[in-house]
């Protein structure tokens, strides 16, 4: 089967009345150019401008008008906890990781150096699947990208960073 292309995304809460869905990790939700497979069996060609980040809740629009719901798929993560979450928050942010925020605890990717160096500040970890919902970046949608702060920010980005 032919897949059908895909050009175009939109937003969650931009889209109504999916015909399917794709799970994706964090990283499988960063792409420009892919052949992917809805849950039902559809292959479909994203081939976007740009380098895109996506979100739990975006969509997929096809060329024949299907929306294909993108889903945060579940992939291995660790659950951080401690006496001092703000503090441990701003040593996994140093170190521009990508970190889901919450009350309670803090969600990173498997790493474990990154595990290592919270361990040494008095975090506990926890080895988890669960799907992966970081905080995006501070300037817009998607995802903060490198060390270097020189361009200028604004909502809409033309990085086509691989680096998350």
């Amino acid at each position: 089967m032919t897949p059908i292309l895909c050009q175009d995304i939109r937003r969650n809460g931009d889209w109504s009345d999916a015909a399917d869905s794709v799970a994706l990790t964090y990283d499988g939700r960063f792409l420009r150019r892919k052949v992917l497979t809805s849950t039902g069996g559809l292959p479909f060609l994203v081939d976007l401008a740009q380098t895109t980040s996506l979100d739990h809740g975006d969509a997929f629009v096809l060329a024949d008008g299907q929306m294909v719901h993108v889903v945060a798929a579940d992939e291995d993560l660790l659950e951080v906890t401690g006496p001092d979450l703000p503090r441990i928050a701003w040593h996994i942010g140093n170190r521009h990781t990508p970190c889901q925020i919450e009350a309670d605890r803090l969600v990173i990717q498997r790493d474990h150096v990154i595990a290592k160096m919270l361990a040494q500040i008095g975090a506990a970890t926890r080895e988890i699947t669960a799907s992966f919902r970081p905080e995006g970046g501070a300037y817009g949608h998607g995802r903060t990208h490198g060390h270097d702060h020189s361009h200028s920010h604004h909502a809409s980005h033309d990085h086509d960073h691989a680096d998350a």
